[in-house]
């Protein structure tokens, strides 16, 4: 048979990177993710299967995305987690096996690192806002800063290289932590990657002048190291310096100052089956309503490219009009 065409938009952009998020739901209570209590979850009946998660990233495999990331909320909380890894693993399109990747907040990690490596998982993101206990602890409304460290030390034992820590980056919050987490990351080997806060919270709080941008964390970098930008970022969100020559490095995600979108690759799929062509799109393709009337591979592959035919140069956000998505981070998938 003959390979589908590329996953291709109205703007000539190739999409080879698939976001999967596994559920809604979360272990920790991130102030800038969910509120802390109250959370609206959605209907157990609306997500999607597990032969559902792995048929639709079949066919997205097959006409060319050759990296999938599995997110969340928190992935980790779903308990056939290990399985869905192991059968995105098995998949094949016209690449080979894609990439398999995770993002987590590492507290199951210690019992599930080798499980998952051993079912075909290739590396995780960890999120990490600061090494402090009483500020871990207030900003993610859980005591949990050991576990997270003893996750990420699970993750480098079972080799899931590279190990990459997100940390978004908020003013008067833990931006005076920005050279530590750099000098904590380099010193165990680790990708940090800073990320730029998006306006992506529940309570649609977010405001520009409160975030840390791009430019004032590279200037506290610098305060400590000499950086060099390193070439060929491609599509990857991340702008990454190497830290005095390297080996060691750092990446800046900053989606909102210096926007990427001209070489964006990626798609998301929410855990209820709805397909996104970006972060902040404000609206959805329903594939879960695709799979459950019956439709063919053939129609799930169509749901997709509608979706893609929709997506538009960029997200808009400096623009006076922009309105933040009406769902949160933790019901898209990051």
């Amino acid at each position: 048979m003959t390979a589908p065409a590329p996953l291709t938009d109205t703007f000539g952009r190739v999409h080879r990177d698939l976001r999967i998020s596994l559920t809604d739901r979360c272990s920790l209570r991130c102030t800038y993710c969910m509120p802390a209590d109250g959370v609206p979850w959605l209907q157990k009946d609306s997500l999607l299967s597990t032969d559902e998660l792995v048929r639709v990233a079949r066919v997205a495999v097959e006409a060319g995305v050759s990296s999938i990331r599995l997110t969340g909320g928190e992935p980790l909380l779903r308990p056939d987690v290990v399985d869905v890894v192991a059968r995105m693993a098995a998949l094949e399109g016209p690449a080979g096996r894609p990439e398999l990747s995770l993002t987590t907040n590492a507290l199951k990690l210690p019992e599930l690192a080798e499980p998952l490596r051993e079912a075909g998982l290739d590396r995780v993101n960890i999120s990490l806002d600061t090494l402090r206990p009483e500020r871990f602890k207030d900003l993610t409304r859980r005591d949990r800063l050991d576990d997270t460290l003893a996750g990420i030390a699970a993750a480098e034992a079972a080799g899931l290289a590279p190990v990459k820590i997100n940390t978004v980056a908020m003013r008067g919050v833990n931006d005076d932590e920005i050279v530590d987490l750099a000098r904590f990351a380099a010193d165990r080997g680790l990708h940090l990657r800073f990320i730029e806060q998006m306006p992506l919270d529940a309570g649609h709080t977010w405001k520009r002048e409160q975030m840390v941008t791009a430019d004032e964390i590279l200037s506290t970098l610098r305060s400590e190291w000499t950086l060099t930008e390193r070439p060929g970022r491609g599509a990857a969100p991340a702008q990454t310096w190497l830290l005095d020559d390297g080996p060691a490095s750092v990446g800046v995600i900053a989606s909102v100052t210096r926007p990427f979108c001209g070489d964006c690759d990626r798609l998301r799929l929410t855990a209820d089956g709805q397909v996104r062509a970006c972060l902040f799109a404000r609206t959805e393709t329903d594939v879960r309503a695709v799979l459950r009337s019956g439709g063919s591979d053939a129609d799930v592959d169509a749901a997709i490219r509608r979706c893609l035919f929709g997506k538009k140069a960029g997200h808009d956000i400096d623009d006076p009009t922009f309105l933040q998505p009406t769902r949160p981070m933790s019901a898209i998938g990051g």
